[in-house]
């Protein structure tokens, strides 16, 4: 007869998962993948380095895994700004417009990325494993999918030129990305001599000039 895991077994190894992902991503936030070792999780998790393999295979798989939720995680923000609902009726599109809805989505993607600016750079930019950057690719394509969705409802209410929203909302994602992390590297926000709210608003006004005046 096969050992069938019961629900309360079952609860316990997610729980456990939980643990060590949940170690591994606050490493992540304070040293990069370059300070993330199957070590340095078991003694963030206080269990034993077995008890990590139990779980991860391979260093590979777990900053695979670390790096799906930190993104998904940051994606999902980024969603909510963009095509936000209505609190009184959680099925119920907000009636911001679309520009507003960008401005938003660019606040939210730079203010947690220069408030988490380690983090960041270790999902964005940092030199990580193949199968990480498969996953980095992938992700980036959903940040591009979230503008893309929000730039073809811009354009067919009028709010945005005709354009071809995928090249631009690609070009969006890349401008975040470098404009954000580019000028200040993974300094700390506290470390840095310049004006947050000035940052981002030059990186809004300059996306949003891109996306009423592109080509058509």
């Amino acid at each position: 007869m096969s050992y069938r895991p019961t629900e309360k077994t079952e609860a316990r190894k997610k729980a456990q998962h939980a643990l060590l992902l949940n170690s591994a991503l606050h490493i992540v936030s304070e040293q990069g993948f370059k300070g993330l070792t199957i070590q340095a999780v078991a003694q963030q998790a206080e269990v034993a380095i077995g008890t990590v393999y139990k779980y991860f295979e391979s260093k590979a798989v777990l900053c695979t895994e670390v790096f799906q939720k930190g993104t998904e995680k940051e994606v999902n923000q980024v969603q909510l700004a963009a095509f936000p609902v209505d609190d009184e009726a959680l099925d119920k599109p907000s009636n911001q417009t679309c520009q507003a809805r960008l401005l938003n989505a660019i606040s939210i993607f730079s203010e947690r990325a220069i408030e988490g600016r380690k983090l960041a750079y270790a999902l964005i930019a940092e030199p990580v494993d193949p199968m990480v950057e498969a996953e980095r690719i992938k992700y980036r394509r959903s940040y591009a999918e979230i503008f893309d969705a929000l730039l073809r409802e811009g354009v067919e209410c009028g709010e945005f030129c005709q354009q071809d929203t995928r090249i631009i909302a690609t070009a969006l994602v890349g401008t975040l990305a470098e404009t954000v992390l580019g000028p200040y590297g993974t300094s700390t926000p506290e470390s840095l001599d310049f004006d947050q709210a000035l940052l981002i608003k030059t990186i809004q006004n300059f996306c949003l000039k891109a996306v009423i005046n592109s080509a058509s």
